[in-house]
């Protein structure tokens, strides 16, 4: 069973989804703390945790791929549905043309424009994630790097934004409250008037394409994370606080995708110190 859509616009986790969202946390702590991972050793974790979980792990995850299979058999009805719209559209505007039929004309131009927003619709929400609303990887391997070798189309500078003591955002509040602090900040991150990409659980990437300075992107994301620090986050009658760590890189036409976050990750290293000596945890002091 897929997530439902909220009132709010806010999409509500099946309890599948929000289980495997809990063991993959606790997965990913215990792998970051390993020098080496394999296939091997990231499954056996998986299955132990889910197992502390008393989790029946094959069972849940056959049901969250089927939600998934259902979401996407049914984005795929409503694509095939418009596409032949589509054709029939066109029949009817070459068949009014050769008739001169101008009433025949009218109606399958407006009928178009209506097919238009709807494919318009159908490509966005391959390109969105859903619960933060800002762009997926799908986008970033669309229109940023190729497919094939993951190499830049263009030049620009790339931010990596990491939160800090997310887990204990989840920890403390849960993991719904832990989601809504997703949604903010990803919502914040759009007024850098980059294009933002959720790259992992709490991990984004802005892209800026063009002649941009590294500096003049890290001074705007630094101003927008002082603005966020000031916010008072509430939940459970409680109040907390959140903050980030930045990494920029420039990249060029041609330069593959990993190489340039690994140069921005490197570049956070001192930025996450400063910061985390600043803001000690999400407690406001």
């Amino acid at each position: 069973m897929t997530g439902k859509i909220m009132k709010n616009g806010e999409r509500k986790m099946s309890k599948n989804e929000r289980m495997l969202t809990i063991i993959t946390s606790d997965v990913k702590e215990d792998i970051c703390q390993r020098d080496v991972i394999t296939p091997e050793i990231f499954a056996n974790v998986f299955l132990h945790v889910a197992k502390e979980h008393d989790v029946e792990y094959e069972e849940m995850a056959r049901k969250y791929i089927s939600g998934e299979v259902e979401k996407f058999l049914k984005l795929q009805t409503e694509t095939t549905d418009t596409v032949n719209k589509l054709s029939q559209n066109t029949t009817d505007a070459i068949n009014a043309i050769e008739s001169k039929d101008e009433n025949t004309l009218k109606s399958v131009l407006s009928e178009t424009k209506s097919l238009k927003k709807e494919l318009e619709r159908l490509k966005e929400s391959l390109h969105t994630d859903e619960l933060t609303n800002v762009y997926n990887r799908k986008w970033l391997f669309e229109y940023i790097v190729t497919k094939e070798k993951h190499t830049f189309k263009t030049d620009g500078v790339v931010a990596l934004v990491d939160l800090n003591y997310f887990k204990q955002v989840n920890d403390t509040y849960g993991h719904i409250v832990g989601d809504k602090v997703l949604v903010f900040i990803a919502s914040q991150l759009k007024r850098s008037k980059g294009s933002v990409v959720r790259y992992g659980g709490d991990e984004f990437l802005i892209f800026f394409e063009g002649g941009y300075d590294s500096q003049e992107i890290r001074k705007i994301l630094s101003q927008l994370r002082e603005d966020i620090v000031k916010k008072h986050l509430k939940a459970r009658n409680a109040e907390f606080r959140v903050s980030f760590s930045i990494g920029v890189a420039k990249y060029f036409a041609g330069e593959v995708l990993e190489e340039v976050i690994e140069r921005a990750d490197t570049d956070m290293y001192e930025d996450k110190k400063e910061i985390k000596k600043r803001i000690t945890g999400i407690e406001i002091d």
